[in-house]
């Protein structure tokens, strides 16, 4: 029973102190249940109860490699492609030595049969505490995982579902996120933000004429539709940079070697925006 420590603290502080004692009671049963939730998922509870800053982002580097090989055994065989893609993101995080060596590791126990899918997103649940971009930046890794080659298998679709439901996630919310990451993928394809938006010559590709699919593309990256207006852009702009931009991230509990792939994400946030606010003339 997840609510035991709230009920018997009720209980008892009503029995021996009452309705004062009561409310104290939940407080620490609360507090119990917490600690016990924490503990069942894997960490050992301290002198407050719950994991450490490092134990968290340790956990959730090692839960987004495992359940990116969980989504990507779900075409059935993982082929030699999904190997290679997997590689590109730990490339893309710059990871070398240990940390890359427990990114395959995990990434190997998300393709076992037996992996606890619906305990690692629980985990991550209670590890994130409330941090909704932390959520957020979970699936949004899942989602771009499954996209790197350009095509989504409907049953890699499936299994984002049911990713997206067990991290508190509505089906609606995981559409938008998919229309989002396809137009992001082409946006990126068309070297508008990313990896390979340099030239040799440093100017960044997104600053070439913009074509009309382009121009969809990006709006499809802030979420918003061609025809709305200034205030509406701005504001999607500056919602979505907030949720992503990487400092932030960090501060709650985002691992370090996570920190590149959240600048390429606001990078390229900011440069849809850039190319919808050249077409409309927004200063």
């Amino acid at each position: 029973m997840q609510n035991l420590g709230k009920i018997l603290g009720a209980f008892f502080g009503l029995l021996f102190i009452g309705p004062i004692g009561a409310v104290f009671g939940l407080f620490i049963g609360h507090q119990f249940d917490k600690a016990r939730r924490l503990s069942q998922a894997g960490f050992s509870s301290g002198r407050f109860g719950g994991p450490s800053q490092a134990e968290r982002q340790q956990e959730f580097f090692n839960s987004a490699f495992a359940v990116m090989g969980h989504v990507a055994k779900a075409k059935g065989q993982v082929t030699r492609q999904e190997i290679q893609l997997a590689t590109q993101v730990m490339d893309r995080m710059g990871l070398v030595g240990e940390p890359r060596k427990a990114a395959q590791d995990a990434f190997r126990q998300g393709k076992e049969s037996s992996f606890p899918l619906e305990q690692v997103l629980e985990k991550i649940r209670l590890i994130t505490a409330g941090r909704y971009d932390l959520l957020q930046f979970f699936l949004e890794l899942q989602v771009s995982s499954a996209f790197a080659d350009g095509d989504l298998h409907p049953s890699e679709r499936e299994l984002l579902f049911k990713i997206a439901a067990g991290l508190g996630f509505s089906a609606a919310q995981l559409e938008q996120r998919l229309r989002m990451q396809e137009a992001a993928f082409r946006f990126q394809q068309g070297g508008f933000g990313g990896q390979g938006s340099q030239h040799s010559g440093g100017q960044s590709s997104w600053q070439q004429s913009s074509t009309k699919d382009q121009l969809a593309d990006a709006y499809e990256v802030l979420g918003v539709s061609a025809d709305a207006d200034e205030k509406t852009i701005k504001r999607a702009y500056r919602k979505l940079m907030n949720e992503h931009h990487p400092d932030k991230l960090m501060a709650k509990g985002l691992p370090p070697e996570m920190m590149n792939v959240a600048k390429e994400k606001s990078q390229q946030i900011q440069h849809a925006y850039d190319l919808i606010k050249k077409a409309k003339g927004i200063h």
